[in-house]
């Protein structure tokens, strides 16, 4: 159940699958002859500068792959100075996540109910020292994902005979999750507040945006957008970046791939505004096609799981030097030596608009 929920998307999947069809058909054109015996896979970001072009995601429960997971990948972001995105059901507490990322964190923040737990956890991640927040707008009602239904995966878990022979099937997990204790949503133990995951989030709204942007003095990142006019929109409001993403598919099976609607949305809101993007993301080839698309950072989600999953801190450690070189190689390949020359967006080769 742990793998078909990190794994899982909407429907029958075909979103997902999308993604990567997209991906896989823009393809890029090697230049030749060009001294690109050094390069920088090094990114400005909000006024700082990322050592890599990449984060991580805002993911719910990380400790689900692996136990103490959350905290590795924290401690990743802190040695290579790129946010580590702190998910609302994240589980360890927001607090010790941006200590142990020395600042290097981001609070993903749902908006649900009627708000009043939701800006409840504004004025706390501020006190933490939190200087950016990512509004996660494209989950106005959790998508339907069967393999999680198949399963009875709720938040928090509920253990019935299904999940206790799922549990007892996979003992190595199992034994880890006794001895390290049993993955908690960390951010609501605040007294009068509980969290249900399935509780509708759809009375969020413009106004919504503008009290949270009155409230917020930080950075404030809006993530979720696929249509250019709702980018424009969000440009007139004051955010501070947009992160183009249909979260990894997870929602609507149907939505548009984000790395067609890329191009289409930069063109909305011209060159300043920043673009970050996420879903789809397999490789350092799909990272530099989204820059010479549009995307100013990106943020890697399920494979950082996976790598955990697979081989704990070092199997991610692993699995991140092979993105950085895989970044770096495409970059000699395609005749640049910064992810931000104009000769990346010349090397891309989409397939066409995305038609929104």
């Amino acid at each position: 159940m742990v793998f078909d929920y990190i794994d899982g998307a909407a429907g029958q999947e075909e979103g997902a699958r999308r993604n990567r069809a997209a991906f896989d058909a823009t393809t890029l054109r090697p230049r030749i002859l060009r001294d690109v015996s050094t390069r920088s896979i090094g990114v400005p970001l909000f006024g700082k500068d990322a050592k890599v072009p990449f984060g991580i995601s805002p993911m719910g429960m990380c400790n689900l792959s692996g136990p103490g997971a959350d905290l590795m990948l924290a401690r990743l972001a802190a040695r290579d100075s790129v946010p580590l995105g702190v998910s609302t059901v994240a589980s360890t507490p927001m607090e010790k996540l941006i200590e142990t990322a020395e600042g290097h964190a981001w609070f993903q923040l749902y908006f649900s109910g009627d708000g009043e737990g939701t800006f409840r956890l504004v004025e706390r991640a501020k006190s933490a020292g939190y200087e950016t927040i990512i509004l996660t707008v494209d989950v106005p009602e959790v998508g339907r994902r069967p393999r999680e239904l198949r399963h009875g995966f709720t938040m928090p878990f509920r253990i019935g005979p299904s999940q206790f022979l799922d549990f007892a099937v996979h003992p190595r997990w199992s034994l880890n999750a006794l001895f390290r204790g049993r993955p908690q949503m960390a951010n609501f133990e605040m007294p009068g507040y509980s969290f249900d995951r399935t509780e509708s989030r759809a009375r969020a709204d413009w106004d919504t945006l503008r009290r949270l942007r009155d409230a917020w003095p930080g950075h404030l990142v809006v993530k979720g957008v696929l249509h250019p006019k709702d980018a424009q929109e969000l440009a007139k409001a004051g955010v501070d970046a947009i992160q183009v993403s249909s979260h990894g598919a997870r929602q609507l099976e149907s939505a548009t791939a984000p790395i067609l609607a890329l191009p289409d949305i930069r063109a909305a809101v011209g060159p300043d505004l920043p673009l970050f993007f996420d879903s789809g993301l397999r490789g350092g080839e799909d990272v530099a096609k989204a820059f010479g698309l549009g995307a100013d950072f990106t943020f890697l989600g399920r494979i950082l799981q996976f790598a955990i999953a697979a081989g704990g801190e070092e199997g991610l450690h692993r699995l991140w030097k092979v993105l950085c070189d895989e970044v770096s190689i495409t970059m000699a390949q395609v005749g640049v030596n910064s992810l931000k020359h104009p000769d990346l967006k010349a090397a891309v080769e989409a397939p066409g608009p995305a038609r929104i």
